[in-house]
């Protein structure tokens, strides 16, 4: 299974949302980074076709999808990143509902949506109203009526918001699991979560691709740039206010910073192993990431 992405472009009037993005995408998890605004739910959108792209095209084992129909939506499972729902529906009426929809056989359907509330642990509230449901569990609802089909290309928009750290790490395992031989293209603003399952890795800013590559890879675009510097806590707050800090530490009276520069800023700094969160902030900055 191959999902070329060629040129793709959105224009909104004067306004480059998406600017020529091309990639080739087979089974595997893909993880897209960016600051808000960067382009990111456009491109999912038009990868979904619900967004009409002002050029370009996307392709399916070499047909173009927007000719294809409801033969691609039959393989596709997304989840928005603010997916509707009706909060006076059960989440076992809200997954049946929205399988009917997707002309899915109704035997398959009631194992199927048993099946995906155990998996995402929702059957202790499969007959609860939606409404009376945190943002955690809502969100597990939302992948599991992404997941509804057993689609072939799951796109998921920041599925992890609302989650707490276990319910996170249980997506994680589902998605990577689910990758084996099926595209997932994941966006989220929580690195930690591309970097523990991603094969590859998109950075978009201004409607474009401006790094891609693996973890690894990616990482590596900032050895030597990444630095730690040791301070008394009163001078801390001085250092960030004069470099970018992607992280400190209070270690008794002093506080450890973690400095991104590409000179050491400190004859006492010891540089450091980059990770993927070093590279997002060095090249996007911390406020705007």
């Amino acid at each position: 299974m191959e999902l070329s992405i060629d040129r793709l472009t959105k224009h909104y009037g004067h306004k480059i949302a998406v600017d020529r993005v091309s990639a080739t995408l087979t089974p595997g998890v893909y993880g897209l980074l960016g600051a808000n605004g960067a382009g990111k739910t456009t491109l999912m959108r038009m990868l979904c076709s619900i967004l009409e792209p002002t050029s370009g095209e996307v392709r399916l084992n070499g047909k173009d999808v927007a000719g294809m129909g409801a033969a691609y939506r039959d393989v596709l499972g997304y989840l928005p990143q603010d997916f509707g729902y009706y909060p006076t529906y059960t989440a076992a009426e809200f997954l049946s509902y929205i399988a009917a929809l997707k002309g899915i056989p109704r035997d398959w359907a009631g194992k199927r949506v048993k099946d995906l509330l155990d998996t995402l642990d929702l059957t202790p509230v499969a007959d609860k109203k939606i409404r009376t449901f945190s943002g955690g569990m809502k969100q597990r609802v939302g992948v599991a009526q992404a997941l509804l089909n057993d689609p072939q290309i799951l796109i998921l928009d920041e599925p992890t918001s609302g989650l707490d750290p276990k319910e996170r790490v249980r997506l994680r395992n589902l998605l990577s699991e689910y990758a084996g031989d099926k595209i997932v293209i994941l966006s989220t603003h929580i690195v930690s979560d591309v970097e523990a399952i991603a094969d590859q890795v998109f950075v978009m800013n201004a409607g474009q691709f401006i790094m891609r590559g693996t973890v690894p890879e990616l990482a590596q675009k900032v050895a030597g740039k990444v630095w730690e510097l040791t301070v008394p806590r009163e001078k801390a707050r001085l250092w960030q206010e004069q470099v970018t800090v992607a992280n400190y530490r209070h270690e008794g009276e002093q506080v450890v910073l973690r400095i991104l520069s590409d000179d050491r800023p400190s004859a006492e700094a010891v540089a450091c192993e980059p990770i993927l969160d070093d590279a997002y902030l060095y090249y996007f900055g911390a406020k705007e990431a």
